[in-house]
C-alpha cells in the first residue's frame, strides 16, 4: 500500500506522501517530534520571604530548545538550551541517546557559566553530535529534566547516478516513470520537466502521484520523447536535485503505414475498461492524527481515459473536502473524528468501472485531562498528586521521582492509585520534583510538578501604611499578600471596628487582598489585614481615600468636514480639586495615542480642551475619543470624523462591444470619500481637429459603471472619466486606449439657416456650417436646393463647400422654398427641412413721380383704446395686409402724447412718445401715462425700409389717481402742550384733491409706541394745523397725506418734542409756492422710533400762543411776504403770456371752487365733543394707493420694445413735459418748487 504511515513516539520519524498542487510540487513528511514538554508548575519563594529566611527550593526548568533541532548547513551554531532555577542552584547534566554525555569534556563545544546551555559551532563536522539528548538540573531537593531533544544533521539529498533504460510502450497502453526522490528535510517538492525545463503538461490522461511519480493512463505517439526529468526541490537547504533523464517510445498501432493522420487511427488502440495504477488492491487503511490532511489518491489506466469520481459510504463528503489533480485526489484539512469512516473511489469509462475502498481512521496523541500540580503542604498531611490524559489509542501513565521511575527510588509513604499519587504523613525528605509522562504511538506528555513539604508562620509582604486613593462608584482593591505554610486565614477590620468588614460590597480574595465594590464616600478611613496560621500571626495597615469621579460634561460630537478644512473636537471634564496638578486629557485616535508636538507639521493643536486637525486629510478620518484621567480614574466620550471629499478618479477603464460608431466603456468607481457620487462625466479627446482638449461627451449616474458611448464617424478618440458628488467634481481617470471609428456620412444637416434679401433681385442664403467633429469623414460638401413657393417648379440645385449661396434673378420679394443637405465620401445627410423665404424687397415703389418709397403704404385700421388702471391703456388694431407691407414686417409702432390735464380745460400738444413692438401682433399695452389727462395716439406698422403712414388719432382719459408727496411739511411753532404744523399743497394733485390726513403719536425712548391718532381735514385749501394737550417734554412723530377721491397719496413726516416751559421755541419761516407745471418734490422721510401715547386737542388758534406779541409780528411779516410773492408770480406770468390763476379758476368754476388761496387753518383738541376718526395703527402702516402714478417718460427720447403682451422689453421713447418753475423775487427766502 503506497499511501502508508510509520508511527513511532517521542521523537519518532514519521513519513507521508503529501502534495502540494498537481503537476508542480510534491511535499514528503519527515522527521517531526510529537513529544509534547510542560515546564515545571514552580512554587515561587518570594523574594521579600528569601530575604527573612532561606527556604529550599525544588529545581524547576525555566528553558529548553525545542524537540527537534536541525543543523541546517548555513547556521553559524546550534545552541542546546538548558536553563533552570532552584535553591540551592541546580546543577546541570546532560545524556546523548540514553548514555551519559559531558559538554565540558568536548573542547570544541562552546559553555556557559552557571547554565546547562552549550553551543555546537557549524565547523563542517556535525554528524558525530547527530542524536538525541536530554538535560537534568538538580540540586539536593530533587531533579527536574526536559524532554528528549533529537538533534539531526541533514545530509545532501541526491539521485542515485544510473542508467535508465528507454521505456517502450505500445500506444494506448499505461506508463509509469519512477521519480523516487532522495529522503531531506521537508518540505519536498517534485517537478517533472523537460532537459529546456518545460513542465510536462498535465491533464486527466497525465498526471503525478503523491509519490512523486508520472502516470500516463495510456499512452499516445505524442508522449514519445527523450528528456522526462524528475527535479526534487528542498527550500529549507536551498537544494533541487535532477534525476537522470528518462526516455518513453510510443510504438504506433500502425507503425508500418503513415495511418496517424487517417480518422480510423484513434479507432485502432485497443480500448478497454479501467483498472488502478495507484493504489493497488481494491481496499486499504489509512491512519492520521487529529487536526492533519487526509489524502486520497486513486489513478487509473484505461481507454478511453477513465473518469475519477469519490464518495463517503453513508453519508456526505464533508464541506472541507475538495477534488484535486483533475479528480484523482480527494483532500480533507483538519481532520477529526466525524471524518473517519470508509471512502471509495470509482474510475469510469465507456466499457466499465473499478473501485478502491479506504477505511480512515483519525486517531490524536496525548493531551492533559488533569497536569499534576505543584504544591506546598505542611508536615504531617497527605499529600495528592494527580495526572490523567486522553488520546487514540487512550495514553499510558509513566511516573518519575527526581528523573528517575519510581521503582527506583522505593517509599513506604508513597503510593500509586490509578492516575493519582498519594505522601501519607508527608515529611521534609519527601520534598522532590515529581514527573508524569503520558505516551500513545502519537507522541508524548511530560509535566514536572514540584512537591514542598515545610511549615512557615504567615510573613505579610505588602508594605506597611499603603495609602489608596479612588472615586466615588468604582471598586478599589487594597492587598495584603502573605506566605506561609500552611495557608493563612485573613481577615480585614475597618478603623477600630474589632469586627471584620462584610457585606456584598466587600470580597477577600484567596491571595489576602480586600476589594471594595461600587465604593461610597463612607468607606474612607484605615483598615487592617489580619493573618494568622498554626505557625503564628501578622497584621499590617492601609489608608484609603476617597475622590470626587472624573466626568466628561462636554463630550466631542460627530463630524463631517471638507478635506482641507480645520476641524474642532472639545471636551470638557470636572475631576475632584486635589488633582489640580495630575489631571489631563489625552486625546486618541482609533486607540491609538495622538502624540502632540505642538509644532505646524504635526496637523494636532489641544488647548483648553479643544483639538483641532488642522489641514484635515484622510488620514484624519477615524473615532476619535477623549479620556479625562487623574492617577485613580478616568472617564471616555468618543466621536466619529467622516472627511468628505471630492471622489476618486475611476480605475480599470476598459472599452468592450465595438460596434463600429459606439463602443461600451466600463469603470470601477473610485472612493467616494463618504459622499454619494451622484453623477460620471464621460469626456473625450480627438487626435485631428483639437488634440489635448477635453470634451464632455455624456454624463451617466453615480451608481452606473459602464456606458455605451454613441460617437461620431472618421475619429480617434480616446476617453477618461470623472466622478461627481455634493463636495464637486473629482480627478479624471488615466486615458483609455485610442478607438478609431469608420466613416459614415453626415448625422445632420447645417442649421440656423438665415434668409436675407439684401438688394433686389437676390436672395442670400447663409447657414452654420457643420464642426470638424460632425463631418463623419472626408469631403463635406453641402446641396442647396430652392425654388419659388407660389411657382409649380423643379427644384433648382448646387453643390458647394462654404456655408453661403446668393440666388440671382429673383422676383420682388416673392416666396422660395430653400432646403439644405450635407454630404461627404461615405453619402448623403439625413433629408432636410424645406425653410421658406423670400427675395430681395423692391428699391423704387412709386406713389408720385417724385417721391420714391419702399416702406408700408398703408395704416391699422380700426385703432381703439381700452383704459385698463389711471396709467396704463390697451390698444388694438387691424393688421396692415402683406401686399402693403412691401417687404418683411418689422412690427408696429405706436405714437402717443397728452393734450392736458383734466383740471385744465386748455389742450396742448405734449412731448411725443414713441413704442414698438416687434413682429406681427394686433394690440398693445401703453403704461405709464400720467392719471386724470387726456392723451391723443396713432398707430403704424414698419419693415426695413421705415414708418409707414400713421393711423386716424384716437383721443382718450386715464382715470383720477392719488396725489403725490407733499413738498413742505414742516413744524412751525412748539410749546409745552402744542404743535404747530404747516404744509404746502401736492405739486401734482392727479385728480380733484379732497383734503388731508394728519396722524401722530408718542415716540419717547421706550420699546412701545404710543397710539396713532388720526385727525381728517376736509378742506383741500387747509395749511395749517395746530394740535393741542399734548404732553410736555415728549417726543412725537407727524405725518400728513393729500387726498383725492380715489384715495389717499404717499406720506410725509416730522418729528419735535413739547418744550418744558410756556414760552413757545425758535420758529422757522417756511415759504413755498404753488405752480401749474411744478417739479416732482424730493422730500427726506424721518424713520419711526419708539413712542408713547399722548391727549392731544383741537383749539382755535386765536387762543394760546396767538395771543402773545411775538407771534402777532411773525405772522404780519409772513403775511406781508407771501402777498409780495404773489404779486411778482402774477406779473412774471402776464409778462410771460401765460395765463393766470386767477383765468384757470375762471375756465374751471366746479373742480376750483374751493377756494385754494384762502389762509385758513385747522386746530385740533382732544377736549373736542367731536369723537377721534383716527384708529390705532402701527407705526409702519400705510395707505395704500390704488393706482400707481410712476410714469415711464423719465426714461429719454429712445425707442422702448415690448414683448407680445405689451410688457417692458426695450428703452422708453419720449421727452419729459416741461415743468413750469416760478420765482418769487424781492423775499429773504426765495424757493424753487
Amino acid at each position: 500500500m503506497m499511501n502508508s504511515e510509520i508511527v513511532v513516539c517521542c521523537g519518532a520519524m514519521r513519513m507521508r506522501s503529501s502534495m502540494w498542487s498537481p503537476g508542480l510540487a510534491l511535499l514528503m513528511g519527515v522527521v517531526t517530534s510529537v513529544c509534547t514538554f510542560h515546564l515545571t508548575t514552580a512554587i515561587d519563594i518570594p523574594l521579600e520571604v528569601l530575604g527573612h529566611i532561606n527556604i529550599e527550593q525544588l529545581p524547576t526548568i525555566t528553558e529548553a530548545s525545542p524537540s527537534s533541532l536541525i543543523a541546517f548547513p548555513f547556521d553559524e551554531s546550534f545552541p542546546m538550551t538548558c536553563e533552570a532555577k532552584g535553591n540551592p542552584e541546580p546543577e546541570f547534566r546532560w545524556t546523548k541517546n540514553g548514555e551519559e554525555f559531558d559538554p565540558y569534556q568536548d573542547p570544541r563545544l562552546i559553555k556557559e557559566d552557571n547554565s546547562g546551555t552549550f553551543v555546537i559551532p557549524n565547523t563542517g563536522n556535525l554528524t558525530e553530535y547527530q542524536g538525541t539528548y536530554r538535560c537534568y538540573a538538580s540540586n539536593k531537593l530533587g531533579t527536574a529534566i526536559t524532554e528528549e531533544i533529537e538533534f539531526v544533521v541533514p545530509h545532501v539529498p541526491k539521485f542515485p547516478k544510473e542508467t535508465i533504460d528507454p521505456i517502450e510502450v505500445e500506444e494506448g497502453q499505461p506508463v509509469i516513470l519512477e521519480c523516487n526522490p532522495p529522503k531531506g528535510i521537508p518540505p519536498l517538492q517534485i517537478y517533472w520537466m523537460t532537459i529546456g525545463l518545460q513542465h510536462i503538461e498535465q491533464d486527466d490522461r497525465v498526471s503525478m502521484g503523491l509519490n512523486g511519480d508520472l502516470f500516463f493512463s495510456n499512452a499516445l505517439e505524442k508522449d514519445s520523447r527523450r528528456d522526462y526529468c524528475c527535479f526534487a526541490a528542498f527550500p529549507r537547504i536551498r537544494t533541487i536535485v535532477q534525476k537522470t533523464a528518462m526516455s518513453v517510445i510510443v510504438k504506433s498501432k500502425n507503425s508500418n503505414s503513415d495511418s496517424s493522420s487517417s480518422p480510423g487511427h484513434a479507432n485502432s488502440i485497443l480500448e478497454r475498461k479501467p483498472s488502478l495504477l495507484m493504489p493497488s488492491g481494491v481496499k486499504s487503511e489509512t491512519q492520521l492524527v487529529k487536526g492533519d490532511e487526509l489524502l486520497l489518491e486513486c489513478i487509473a489506466e484505461g481507454f478511453p481515459t477513465p473518469k475519477i469520481e469519490w464518495v463517503k459510504m453513508g453519508h456526505r463528503l464533508p464541506d472541507r473536502a475538495t477534488i484535486e489533480n483533475h479528480g484523482k485526489l480527494l483532500s480533507i484539512n483538519r481532520v477529526n473524528e466525524d471524518d473517519s469512516g470508509k471512502y471509495m473511489c470509482t474510475a469510469k469509462n465507456i466499457h466499465g468501472e473499478a473501485r478502491h475502498s479506504f477505511d480512515v481512521s483519525v486517531e490524536e496523541p496525548p493531551r492533559w485531562v488533569s497536569g499534576p500540580e505543584s504544591q506546598l503542604s505542611t508536615i504531617g498531611s497527605n499529600v495528592h498528586i494527580k495526572c490523567s490524559a486522553t488520546g487514540t489509542p487512550q495514553p499510558t501513565i509513566q511516573w518519575r521521582v527526581n528523573g528517575k521511575r519510581l521503582e527506583e527510588v522505593p517509599a513506604s509513604n508513597r503510593k500509586e492509585l490509578d492516575d493519582t499519587i498519594v505522601l501519607h504523613n508527608a515529611k521534609s525528605i519527601d520534598s522532590a520534583v515529581y514527573q508524569c509522562e503520558a505516551s500513545n504511538r502519537h507522541g508524548t506528555l511530560l509535566a514536572n510538578a514540584n512537591i514542598m513539604i515545610m511549615n512557615l508562620p504567615p510573613m505579610i509582604l505588602t508594605e506597611e501604611g499603603l495609602e489608596y486613593s479612588t472615586v466615588e462608584g468604582k471598586s478599589v482593591v487594597m492587598h495584603c499578600k502573605v506566605f506561609s505554610s500552611p495557608p493563612s486565614i485573613v481577615t480585614w477590620n475597618k478603623d477600630d471596628s474589632t469586627g471584620s468588614v462584610e457585606g456584598q460590597r466587600f470580597t477577600v480574595h484567596q491571595n489576602g487582598s480586600l476589594e471594595i465594590h461600587n465604593v461610597e464616600k463612607e468607606d474612607m478611613g484605615q483598615y487592617t489585614c489580619y493573618t494568622k496560621n498554626t505557625e503564628g500571626k501578622s497584621a499590617i495597615t492601609a489608608l484609603l481615600d476617597v475622590k470626587d469621579p472624573t466626568k466628561i460634561f462636554q463630550a466631542p460630537e460627530d463630524l463631517q468636514v471638507l478635506i482641507g478644512s480645520t476641524a474642532q473636537l472639545s471636551c470638557l471634564a470636572v475631576y475632584d480639586n486635589s488633582f489640580s496638578g495630575d489631571f489631563e486629557i489625552v486625546w486618541e485616535k482609533d486607540d491609538m495615542e495622538i502624540a502632540l508636538n505642538h509644532t505646524e507639521n504635526s496637523g494636532y493643536f489641544v488647548e483648553d480642551g479643544i483639538l483641532q486637525i488642522v489641514n484635515v486629510s484622510h488620514r484624519d478620518q477615524g473615532m476619535y475619543k477623549c479620556v479625562a484621567r487623574t492617577p485613580v480614574d478616568q472617564d471616555t466620550a468618543s466621536a466619529l470624523l467622516i472627511v468628505l471629499d471630492v471622489p476618486d478618479a475611476p480605475e480599470n477603464l476598459v472599452l468592450s462591444e465595438h460596434k463600429g460608431r459606439s463602443v461600451k466603456l466600463k469603470w470601477i468607481p473610485g472612493d467616494d470619500h463618504n459622499s454619494s457620487t451622484t453623477d460620471f462625466i464621460i469626456e473625450y479627446e480627438e487626435s485631428q481637429w483639437e488634440p489635448g482638449n477635453w470634451n464632455e461627451l455624456q454624463r451617466v449616474p453615480g451608481n452606473h459603471g459602464s456606458a455605451v458611448l454613441k460617437l461620431y464617424g472618421h475619429v480617434d478618440y480616446r476617453f477618461r472619466v470623472s466622478g461627481v458628488n455634493a463636495v464637486g467634481r473629482g480627478r479624471p481617470s488615466e486615458p483609455t486606449e485610442r478607438y478609431k471609428t469608420p466613416p459614415a456620412a453626415p448625422d445632420k444637416n447645417p442649421e440656423n439657416i438665415k434668409i436675407e434679401g439684401h438688394l433686389p433681385h437676390e436672395m442670400d442664403i447663409n447657414w452654420e456650417p457643420l464642426s470638424p467633429i460632425e463631418h463623419n469623414g472626408p469631403g463635406l460638401e453641402y446641396k442647396v436646393s430652392y425654388k419659388r413657393q407660389d411657382v409649380e417648379e423643379d427644384w433648382h440645385e448646387h453643390v458647394v463647400k462654404r456655408h453661403s449661396f446668393v440666388v440671382k434673378g429673383t422676383p420682388t420679394f416673392v416666396p422660395y422654398e430653400i432646403r439644405i443637405q450635407a454630404r461627404n465620401y461615405q453619402g448623403w445627410g439625413p433629408e432636410p427641412k424645406v425653410m421658406t423665404g423670400y427675395s430681395g424687397e423692391d428699391s423704387f415703389f412709386w406713389i408720385c413721380p417724385q417721391d420714391v418709397t419702399s416702406v408700408p403704404s398703408a395704416a391699422p385700421d380700426d385703432v381703439e383704446v381700452e383704459v385698463m388702471n389711471n396709467s396704463l391703456v390697451k390698444v388694438s388694431w387691424t393688421r396692415v395686409h402683406k401686399d402693403k407691407l412691401h417687404g418683411h414686417l418689422g412690427g408696429y409702432r405706436i405714437n402717443w402724447w397728452r393734450l392736458r390735464s383734466l383740471l385744465d380745460s386748455k389742450k396742448t400738444h405734449g412731448n411725443k412718445h414713441t413704442l414698438t413692438f416687434p413682429g406681427d401682433r394686433n394690440h398693445a399695452m401703453v403704461p405709464g401715462l400720467t392719471p386724470f389727462s387726456e392723451y391723443s395716439l396713432i398707430v403704424m406698422t414698419f419693415n426695413g425700409r421705415g414708418n409707414g403712414p400713421g393711423s386716424n388719432a384716437v383721443n382718450f382719459k386715464t382715470p383720477e389717481g392719488v396725489p403725490e408727496k407733499n413738498p413742505v411739511f414742516r413744524v412751525t411753532d412748539v410749546q409745552k402742550h402744542t404743535v404747530a404744523l404747516t404744509w404746502a399743497p401736492p405739486l401734482v394733485a392727479n385728480g380733484v384733491l379732497t383734503g388731508y390726513r394728519l396722524e401722530y403719536q408718542l415716540i419717547n425712548d421706550t420699546e412701545e409706541v404710543g397710539v396713532l391718532q388720526s385727525v381728517d381735514i376736509s378742506r383741500p385749501d387747509t395749511t395749517t394745523c395746530v394740535l393741542r394737550d399734548l404732553e410736555a417734554v415728549s417726543r412725537y412723530k407727524f405725518y400728513l397725506r393729500s387726498c383725492t377721491r380715489v384715495g389717499c397719496g404717499p406720506q410725509v413726516s416730522e418729528e419735535s418734542t413739547t418744550t418744558p416751559e410756556a414760552p413757545s421755541t425758535a420758529v422757522s419761516t417756511v415759504n413755498f409756492n404753488q405752480s401749474a407745471s411744478p417739479s416732482p418734490p424730493s422730500t427726506a422721510v424721518s424713520h419711526v422710533s419708539n413712542a408713547t401715547r399722548s391727549n392731544i386737542g383741537l383749539a382755535s388758534i386765536h387762543g394760546g400762543i396767538s395771543t402773545q406779541g411775538w407771534f402777532i409780528g411773525l405772522m404780519c411779516a409772513v403775511a406781508l411776504l407771501t402777498l409780495i410773492a404773489l404779486i411778482a408770480c402774477f406779473v412774471n406770468r402776464n409778462k410771460g403770456g401765460k395765463y393766470s390763476v386767477k383765468e384757470k379758476e375762471d375756465l374751471h368754476p366746479d373742480l376750483e371752487s374751493q377756494g385754494m388761496h384762502d389762509d385758513t387753518f385747522c386746530e385740533y383738541s382732544d377736549n373736542d365733543e367731536k369723537p377721534l376718526k383716527g384708529s390705532q395703527h402701527s407705526l409702519s402702516g400705510q395707505i395704500k394707493a390704488e393706482d400707481s402714478g410712476d410714469s415711464l417718460v423719465d426714461y429719454g427720447d429712445e425707442d422702448v420694445q415690448f414683448n407680445e403682451d405689451g410688457s417692458f422689453i426695450g428703452e422708453y421713447a419720449g421727452r419729459k413735459e416741461k415743468r413750469v418753475s416760478m420765482e418769487v423775487k424781492g423775499t429773504p427766502n426765495q424757493s424753487k418748487a
